[in-house]
């Protein structure tokens, strides 16, 4: 009963939010800073979740991201798209299902070379239980849901 109770909320909580009215920006921040400052290079590279340094900081699509290394940064810098979270890194758990919600930096899954991030382990285990048809969903819903 606790488990349908918070869940509940957490869809509510991704409903309100999605459904202000307000355009969400293109990439999930924190004052500005993208996936809680984690390096997006080291989680495809590594498979591992490092948080970055502010030496190593580069700003792209309107937030600053931060690397663990300038090897990390360089790598970003020439190719971001390759290396920045699907769905901008909100939750794809959340984007699949029709809104946004923020993430937690070991929350995350790499699948074909792409970074997947979501708002909970708990969300990690059902997003990895139908992975495949969540990233169908999700990329169809993307950018959609930011409106």
């Amino acid at each position: 009963m606790l488990r349908k109770i918070i869940i509940s909320i957490f869809v509510l909580i991704g409903l309100t939010a999605s459904g202000a009215g307000a355009m969400e920006p293109p990439i999930y921040t924190e004052n500005g800073i993208a996936i809680n400052g984690y390096d997006p290079v080291a989680y495809i590279e590594k498979i591992s979740a490092n948080e970055g340094r502010d030496e190593y900081s580069y700003e792209w699509m309107g937030a600053t991201w931060k690397f663990i290394s300038q090897e990390n940064l360089d790598k970003f810098i020439a190719k971001p798209e390759e290396y920045a979270p699907q769905y901008g890194g909100y939750c794809a758990y959340a984007v699949a299902k029709g809104y946004t919600a923020t993430t937690e930096p070991d929350a995350f899954t790499i699948h074909e070379g792409k970074l997947y991030l979501n708002y909970s382990k708990r969300v990690e285990r059902i997003w990895r239980r139908n992975m495949v048809n969540f990233i169908e969903s999700g990329d169809k819903n993307w950018p959609g849901v930011l409106e």
